[in-house]
């Protein structure tokens, strides 16, 4: 053995004396001095107090994240769903040990377990990466914030909750025509659910099982409920979406699956039908569409000699009247041609009964007539079930219209409940005028194409109904 070696393992006390080298230099006794940086590694593998082992919670898993992987699931996902290509692109992919498997918050970064995607094939990792921008385009985070504000939930378990509801809302209808269903993946059939639900409607149909503990290890992050984690980067991060650039990649979504429609599943359709056009709460539009027809000016209101004016002062020997406000009058054209459906006409008995309270509780100052090509009878209103609805044959609500105008005393308010497949005045009557609008599907003739029927005019105050 060469001196100045020393074997490995054996004692350097009892090995020959190594050669003395060179001199060192200043430039190597400076080397030699300068204290060692410690990394963010080695600070990860401090040991456990009290044993010389390493610390396995503190040491960072081997490998990075496999972002070649993930793209091609992304690639495969956008081949299968091709109306969410927008959508998964416009995701920014974190890399995250603190996730367990993949999730989202809600400025639409997507933040991926490098171990996770090792052991997940690329099938199941595509499906993931639509599931998960699923919940950023559903606004499942705001309307887990929303809901959680309407029942007052505040409790992780409420929020896990949420998760499981939106994951079911998702998966429903999900895999399938070139996307696998992941292993573990949550369906409505595995709490004995129906298909075709929303959200809300899961949440509220199941609570925790003690005999399904899988379910608490459940975690797509905020963009599912709303809750930030401390992995997430937040609004201040970067490569964060603002509003208007997510609303414009929802827009964009949209638009692909109405321009093609066919391709995508039902749950898809609905949404892209609403997402820019959400139901509206009609009942309260159509109650401050009323308030604001009876308290506008003009309506309820009349000259009366009960009450000289003040300026018939000024006027020796000449009474004057004075205006004097009065419960508004109104008249209600019910629909009762054939295109209207019982349910239909039962909601617009509902609805007569709260036009009365909100013309101030006088049943006498409300008229009610049926009309469907030809107007009926007309009659006060005195109580909603004893309304008698005439009719079942064609639509001309025209003829309601001038019958409604032709009542004595005048009305200050017309309300309509009707479907819209009626022709319309020409001209505005000479009162404020209400249009309570029965909400009507789209409808395909080979012959017509889509049947549209004329929207109602501008000067009717419109709120859909349903």
């Amino acid at each position: 053995m060469s001196a100045g070696s020393t074997p490995p393992g054996a004692d350097a006390t009892t090995g020959p004396e190594p050669a003395p080298g060179p001199a060192p230099t200043p430039r190597d006794l400076a080397h030699r001095a300068r204290p060692t940086a410690r990394t963010a590694l080695d600070v990860g593998r401090r040991s456990r107090p009290g044993t010389g082992e390493p610390d396995a919670a503190a040491t960072p898993q081997p490998g990075k994240l496999d972002r070649d992987k993930l793209y091609a699931a992304r690639l495969q996902a956008v081949r299968a769903r091709p109306y969410l290509a927008t959508a998964l692109f416009a995701l920014h992919l974190v890399e995250s040990r603190q996730t367990p498997t993949m999730s989202v918050d809600r400025y639409w970064r997507c933040y991926a377990s490098p171990a996770f995607v090792d052991r997940t094939p690329v099938e199941d990792l595509a499906s993931i990466w639509v599931h998960e921008v699923s919940h950023l385009l559903r606004d499942h985070h705001g309307r887990s914030d929303r809901l959680a504000r309407d029942l007052g939930l505040k409790g992780p378990a409420d929020r896990l909750r949420m998760n499981i509801a939106a994951d079911c809302e998702i998966n429903d209808d999900a895999f399938g025509d070139g996307l696998v269903k992941p292993a573990g993946a949550l369906t409505p059939e595995f709490l004995d659910l129906p298909d075709g639900e929303l959200m809300e409607d899961y949440f509220r149909g199941f609570s925790f099982d003690l005999r399904k503990p899988g379910l608490a290890w459940l975690d797509c992050g905020s963009g599912a409920d709303g809750v930030d984690r401390d992995w997430e980067l937040g609004p201040d991060g970067a490569h964060g979406l603002t509003a208007q650039e997510r609303d414009a990649v929802r827009f964009r979504v949209a638009e692909a699956i109405r321009g093609r429609p066919g391709n995508a599943p039902a749950g898809w359709r609905r949404w892209a039908e609403e997402v820019f056009h959400p139901p509206q709460p009609w009942r309260q539009l159509l109650g401050a569409a009323m308030r604001s027809a009876v308290s506008g000016p003009g309506a309820g209101g009349d000259y009366s000699y009960g009450r000289p004016a003040r300026r018939s002062v000024g006027l020796p020997g000449v009474v004057l009247p004075s205006l004097r406000r009065r419960p508004p009058r109104v008249s209600v054209v019910i629909d009762t041609s054939g295109s209207v459906s019982d349910r239909e006409l039962g909601s617009a008995l509902l609805e007569v009964a709260a036009i009365g309270q909100a013309a101030g509780g006088r049943h006498d100052q409300v008229t009610v007539l049926s009309c469907d090509a030809a107007a009926q009878a007309v009659g006060p209103l005195c109580r909603a079930a004893g309304i008698p609805l005439v009719g079942g044959g064609g639509t001309d609500l025209r003829t309601g219209f001038a019958a409604a105008l032709r009542t004595r005393p005048r009305p200050d308010v017309v309300v309509v409940l009707t479907d819209g497949q009626t022709p319309w005045p020409a001209v505005a009557p000479s009162c404020r005028t209400v249009v309570g609008l029965f909400r009507r599907p789209s409808r395909y003739n080979e012959n017509r194409g889509e049947y549209r029927p004329d929207a109602p005019p501008d000067w009717a105050r419109v709120v859909t109904i349903g």
